[in-house]
């Protein structure tokens, strides 16, 4: 067959790829064998392709595909799947690396060559998402994405729809591990969206060893994905580019025995705002499973941004606007979600109440902007103090700080500086109440014994300053 004259019958941008057949019988280089006229172009410097490769240096045939882009294991799986397993091969894809989509299809090849296995593969280029695209999927995929969009869009509980998603995604997967991380990398923070874990298989839950550090490590991911839109690791060659691109995940996934892994970005305009992950995951059915995740992604993104847009718009509507902590709205709104099950139940609760002392008689003396000014100070210090917890202004001179996930003994410690602060008269003065529940309880009922305890402080500060009592 002349290979140059069978795809110059295409209009559309159409090569010829060559998969090498090793001894072994594993696979070998990947080769560009020729281009016709459309395709060859994204090669020539004059061309205007956003997709231009090899930096306009210009095609030489035969030459392996990595002469022109970085290796890509995605695209070598899509080219041997047609080329070497001869399957008809279609997907709907945004590289990082192009600003474009691309609308691809390789259909293998039958020449007889003992050395090599060919295809074609011909791409489409455009510059916005088509929808129509989007969803050209397969029939039982496209079953699974629109039960996944129903429940995200049905949903009135959304870390419980997500907990239900992703169990079906590892379900689905036949994987032993699947797991949503969020990520902010302009303030360098990550937090666990959810995660489900196969009964039986040894996989630690990523509470264990997230941090914000942790989001240098996610960082290095996006290098080692290089402008794919995601990263498929089917098996020990996969794994050894990882090896290679990022010795210190390759050693993290060994030594959590992860054989498999499928890892996407979570994009929502041309920002990475998580990423989700499955791991040892069936590989027989790994272009299904892929091609699910693909479209998945995409809704699970927009409803992430849009849960935490509403977040954003109540945390605006819930802070203090003299001291700058939240309000006794955000309080409330925190104590309901967390009873009615909206939010995950902690595992220990710390509740301290910091109630200021001494407020109205520098109010009746010095007149309400020095008071204010006290406010802003005693503020200032239980954010410093308590500083990683939820500290709220319940009332005119009555703070809560909730401390959720915190040792005791580190609690302890905060709580009693500040008794010992306060009292020195030069110092800003508190009543304090702590309550301590290390089974993760009701955190109503933790609140009422604080105050109470609070209550009890604030008597014996009466009794030693008879002055500053609330007349």
């Amino acid at each position: 067959m002349d290979l140059q004259e069978y795809v110059n019958q295409f209009d559309s941008m159409t090569c010829i790829m060559s998969v090498e057949k090793n001894p072994d019988g594993s696979n070998g280089k990947i080769r560009i064998e020729v281009g016709n006229k459309a395709y060859l172009s994204t090669f020539e410097q004059q061309s205007n392709s956003p997709a231009m490769m090899n930096g306009g240096k210009g095609f030489v045939p035969g030459l392996e595909y990595t002469a022109y882009l970085p290796r890509d294991l995605n695209f070598e799986h899509f080219i041997c799947a047609s080329a070497v397993d001869k399957k008809p091969m279609h997907a709907y894809i945004h590289p990082d690396r192009f600003p474009v989509w691309f609308n691809i299809f390789s259909l293998p090849l039958n020449i007889d060559d003992p050395h090599k296995c060919y295809c074609t593969y011909t791409q489409e280029l455009s510059a916005e998402a088509n929808t129509e695209q989007m969803a050209n999927l397969s029939a039982e995929t496209a079953s699974k994405v629109l039960q996944t969009c129903i429940k995200l869009r049905s949903s009135k509980n959304f870390l419980k729809t997500m907990d239900e998603i992703i169990r079906d995604i590892r379900v689905a997967c036949k994987a032993s591990y699947c797991c949503v991380m969020l990520t902010d990398f302009k303030e360098k923070t990550c937090s666990l969206l959810s995660e489900d874990i196969a009964v039986g298989v040894p996989q630690h839950s990523l509470k264990n060893f997230l941090d914000d550090s942790f989001i240098e490590y996610a960082k290095s991911w996006l290098e080692t994905i290089d402008g794919s839109n995601c990263l498929v690791i089917r098996n020990a060659d996969d794994m050894d580019e990882i090896k290679r691109r990022n010795p210190n995940w390759y050693r993290s996934l060994k030594s959590a025995e992860v054989d498999s892994i499928v890892l996407f970005p979570l994009h929502y305009n041309s920002e990475t705002v998580g990423f989700i992950w499955t791991t040892n995951f069936d590989t027989k059915d790994t272009d299904q499973i892929k091609e699910t995740l693909e479209l998945t992604t995409f809704f699970i993104a927009s409803e992430i941004v849009n849960y935490q847009l509403l977040q954003r718009l109540e945390m605006l509507s819930s802070t203090d606007l003299l001291t700058g902590v939240l309000n006794r709205n955000a309080m409330n709104n925190r104590v309901l979600r967390m009873v009615t099950g909206r939010e995950r139940a902690p595992q220990t609760i710390g509740i301290v109440f910091a109630d200021l002392n001494g407020l109205k008689p520098v109010n009746d003396k010095e007149g309400h902007n020095a008071g204010d000014c006290l406010l802003k100070e005693a503020a200032l210090i239980l954010k410093l103090t308590f500083e990683g917890c939820e500290i709220y202004r319940a009332g005119g001179d009555e703070f809560v700080i909730v401390a959720l996930d915190k040792p005791k003994n580190e609690l302890e410690k905060h709580v009693e500086k500040l008794r010992r602060d306060s009292l020195d008269p030069e110092n800003v003065s508190f009543a304090i109440g702590f309550y301590y529940d290390d089974k993760g309880g009701d955190i109503r009922a933790a609140m009422r014994e604080a105050d109470a305890l609070m209550y009890e402080d604030k008597k014996h500060f009466y009794e030693r300053f008879p002055d500053s009592r609330r007349k």
